[in-house]
């Protein structure tokens, strides 16, 4: 949990709740900004009440740095909402960021790198074929993945690793971070992630995350279910990418040759 209480930490504001939207792929609250975060286990969160003798309240009569403690708990349905909480009162600073898919960035330097991606991302069959290796490690683990519990193999002879926000949910993050080499160039990649630069002090040198920027489509397009390829083309979200080092990354990178 320290990586979470870091980023809370991080965070200077509150703000009150006005909407929260639990979609079949994404969760959006609304406080300062509208965060996004990965709905897992859709329909499961039952809101505050565990029993009927328990009171119930909304989401939006919490503040949402309240909210963003749910981010802590086991229940992943609702850590999902705590993470989307955190992320709707982070103002992400633009000037630091790139409208770049971090996929893009690691096609341009992971030429005959080993790469490891925790998690599944579409469009790797490019990345694919310039790496030298591609190997996906997953929870629930696809044709041709290998399951978590090769990690320990194979994050310590990866160059580049391009891990999923989502592991913030899962509270799976601070475990893969302490199996990565530190000469590996660590990305946080997804919706999910918070763009928050406190991560750098924890080993990783890429954020990859994305910012909404047309409330109103983005809240009719979560209800209805899309996924992100859709509310991209919906023009209501765009890419954030924050990279700490760039000469860094790409002198590491060619070391790695």
């Amino acid at each position: 949990m320290e990586i979470l209480k870091s980023i809370i930490k991080s965070i200077n504001n509150d703000a009150s709740i006005k909407e929260v939207r639990i979609g079949s792929h994404w969760t959006a609250v609304v406080s300062n900004y509208c965060g996004l975060a990965s709905t897992l286990n859709p329909g499961i969160c039952r809101g505050h009440a565990e029993d009927e003798d328990e009171a119930f309240h909304s989401f939006t009569d919490m503040t949402a740095l309240k909210l963003a403690e749910y981010s802590f708990l086991p229940d992943i349905a609702k850590a999902s909402i705590g993470l989307a909480a955190i992320n709707s009162l982070i103002d992400v600073n633009m000037e630091k960021c790139e409208d770049l898919n971090g996929l893009d960035f690691i096609r341009n330097v992971g030429k005959n790198k080993n790469i490891s991606i925790i998690g599944h991302f579409p469009f790797l069959d490019e990345l694919a074929k310039r790496a030298k290796n591609l190997w996906i490690i997953e929870k629930r683990p696809g044709p041709g993945d290998l399951p978590e519990e090769k990690s320990a193999e194979y994050l310590p002879i990866s160059d580049i690793i391009i891990i999923s926000g989502t592991t913030l949910i899962n509270h799976t993050l601070a475990g893969i971070l302490k199996l990565c080499n530190n000469r590996s160039i660590k990305m946080l990649l997804g919706p999910t992630t918070p763009m928050a630069d406190v991560l750098f002090d924890y080993g990783i040198d890429i954020l990859s995350g994305s910012v909404v920027t047309n409330l109103d489509i983005a809240l009719k397009y979560i209800s209805e279910g899309a996924n992100f390829i859709r509310l991209k083309k919906s023009g209501s979200v765009r890419f954030a990418t924050m990279i700490k080092d760039r000469d860094n990354i790409i002198k590491r990178c060619n070391a790695a040759v």
